[in-house]
């Protein structure tokens, strides 16, 4: 009766690995959920199948089999000691090419990791658990259940993987057994090779390969994310555990206090901001049935400011010192000082140090810390453009004025020193952001006009189209940020910046006419010609031209009206600005006004 059962049981699985099989392309695992809830891969149940094919008696001796039938390589241990399903195994049956699926919890748990701001919760977003246990480094310790690939060739043939066993010896062939536990994988050839060469010449080539280390549960208890028992190999470090179970608790977990346990012994412990910082891990070969304990979170300090690890640190003991947290945190360069808030007690105080106080000054569970750049200007520099000779930067004094500057700059018969321009970054700044709140109070008109009619609500509609797309186009002007300097004294004792950029006109005869005028050009200037003329001399107005708003624009940053001074002077720019064609008056009031606006900060004038 039992046979007949078992043998249906087999058989349905049987027929499940035979239809992966058909369905599933070359070359691809496909994860298959066994009557265990463990994983195992269409390659071990199409190997299982093939048993079936030629009978029960061929198929359960397999080592492809062993996974489902509890033999050596059986493992039940996938399930955490909590109901959580995100303690499934990494399955060691899958190819090369695939990569583990993650289940939603998974995918929570490492992006609130990645998202975290405490330092070292980043580590655990799933890159240790998706890698496969394939690598081996050179300091790995030879453990019972390793298996060794020897290979011998030349006057004696030899090719099998040898498995330690119990005692921590291989059978070497001709040699008898050679104990190989706690031989390390750098030193694995050498102590084969001495062991055969007392019975085979060098006529006999060896070579000697770790293939696979011993698969091994082990369990990640403590604070971390889920705890649980967790499949994988005696050769996987701790953080591949750790990563399995989500990661440390960022909350309540600690990263300075990390424990491998083997029964009640304490085999080592770990602080990872070591590896962290220096790439220091020493994680020791795991056997199977070793504990990971994470400890509860030690005391904390929370840093901001100019950082490149802006993050919430650990400390063990009651207090820590600012040089031991900066250098986690990496100051930027341009970091002096730090502000501290103390948050301990009923009240709040600040603190504020320069960074070279830090080995004296001791932070508490709870502190902020907040790097800050506390300088004292020393120079500045200008950029000198235009018509004039010399260098082109100059590195002055912080407090020089422009007076001083000019004083230096060598002139030529061709410059327009009276007409000397100052641009200065943060007049351009106030320029724009003047214009985009003219800008953003026209949209907010327009959204928001009311209409009395059904008619006067179509015209409205096609009025707020038009509008808004011409705020559109206006809000990606750049003003230029020219400051008016005046003259004579007012003009030299005007105070310089840091970025400022002095441009010296060339006394070229020109007068530039453009707008809305049909053909813009620039036109060589005349004593004898008014705004009229020049205006004449581009085409006349165009369709669109407001007759009414012309401006004269001087190159040292004043403006004139047209209607009231008509004087044009050698190097002015004529700007014919648009009429405003809005039924809507306020919409013709607001666009005007912007128009002005624009044509004196760009010195452009924005059609509608």
């Amino acid at each position: 009766m039992f046979r007949v059962i078992a043998v249906g049981v087999l058989s349905s699985v049987a027929v499940s690995a035979f239809a992966a099989r058909a369905d599933a392309p070359a070359g691809t695992g496909i994860a298959l959920q066994s009557v265990y809830g463990q994983r195992t891969s269409a390659t071990t149940a199409s190997n299982l199948a093939d048993g079936f094919s030629r009978g029960i008696g061929n198929a359960v001796p397999s080592a492809t089999t062993d996974g489902l039938f509890g033999g050596p390589n059986a493992s039940m241990s996938g399930r955490p000691l909590f109901d959580d399903p995100r303690a499934a195994p990494s399955d060691p049956a899958l190819p090369d090419n695939a990569t583990p699926i993650l289940t939603l919890t998974q995918r929570e748990d490492y992006a609130a990791n990645a998202a975290s701001d405490v330092f070292g919760a980043q580590l655990f977003t799933g890159a240790f658990a998706r890698g496969k246990s394939v690598t081996f480094n050179g300091d790995y310790s030879i453990s019972i259940g390793d298996r060794i690939r020897l290979r011998m060739w030349g006057g004696f043939d030899f090719d099998a993987v040898l498995t330690v066993d119990s005692q921590g010896s291989i059978f070497l062939p001709h040699a008898g057994p050679l104990r190989v536990v706690g031989v390390s994988n750098r030193d694995l050839q050498a102590a084969v090779t001495s062991a055969l060469r007392r019975v085979f010449s060098g006529r006999v080539s060896i070579y000697v390969d770790l293939q696979a280390a011993q698969p091994v549960r082990v369990y990640v208890a403590g604070f971390v994310r889920h705890p649980g028992m967790y499949d994988g190999t005696s050769s996987d470090t701790l953080l591949r555990y750790l990563d399995e179970a989500g990661g440390i608790d960022p909350d309540r977990g600690s990263f300075l206090d990390v424990q491998v346990k083997r029964g009640s012994v304490v085999r080592g412990t770990f602080n990872l901001y070591d590896f962290l910082l220096r790439g220091d891990l020493g994680s020791p070969p795991l056997a199977d049935g070793d504990v990971i304990f994470v400890g509860p979170r030690h005391s904390t300090v929370s840093v901001t400011g100019l950082a490149s690890s802006a993050r919430r640190f650990e400390f063990t003991g009651p207090s820590t010192t600012l040089t031991q947290i900066a250098s986690a945190a990496k100051p930027d360069a341009a970091a002096t000082h730090v502000r501290v808030t103390r948050n301990a007690g009923t009240t709040v105080n600040v603190d504020y140090f320069p960074l070279a106080d830090g080995p004296s000054v001791l932070l508490h569970n709870g502190d902020q810390i907040e790097f800050t750049a506390d300088k004292q200007p020393g120079t500045i520099t200008v950029r000198v453009e235009g018509e004039h000779r010399g260098q082109q930067e100059y590195v002055l004094p912080y407090g020089a004025r422009l007076g001083s500057l000019l004083s230096q700059v060598q002139m030529t018969e061709r410059s327009a020193t009276d007409d000397v321009q100052l641009f200065r970054m943060s007049v351009r700044q106030r320029q724009k952001q003047l214009l985009d709140s003219e800008l953003q109070h026209l949209e907010a008109a327009v959204l928001t006009a009311r209409s009395g009619t059904e008619e006067e609500a179509r015209l409205r509609k096609d009025e707020a189209a038009l509008a808004l797309q011409w705020v559109d186009r206006a809000r990606k002007i750049q003003p230029t940020g020219q400051t008016v300097i005046g003259k004579g004294e007012v003009r030299d004792n005007l105070l310089l910046e840091n970025g400022d950029v002095l441009r010296v006109p060339a006394k070229d005869g020109l007068v530039l006419v453009g707008g809305e005028v049909l053909f813009p050009n620039t036109i060589a200037a005349n004593d004898h010609f008014s705004v009229d003329d020049y205006i004449a001399q581009a085409g006349g107005f165009s369709q669109d031209a407001d007759g009414s708003r012309v401006i004269i624009s001087h190159l040292d940053g004043t403006f004139a009206d047209a209607r009231r001074d008509k004087a044009v002077k050698p190097g002015d720019q004529i700007i014919v600005l648009p009429k405003v064609d809005f039924k809507t008056r306020q919409f013709v009031k607001d666009i005007a006004q912007i128009l002005y606006q624009i044509a004196i900060s760009a010195k452009v004038a924005l059609g509608l």
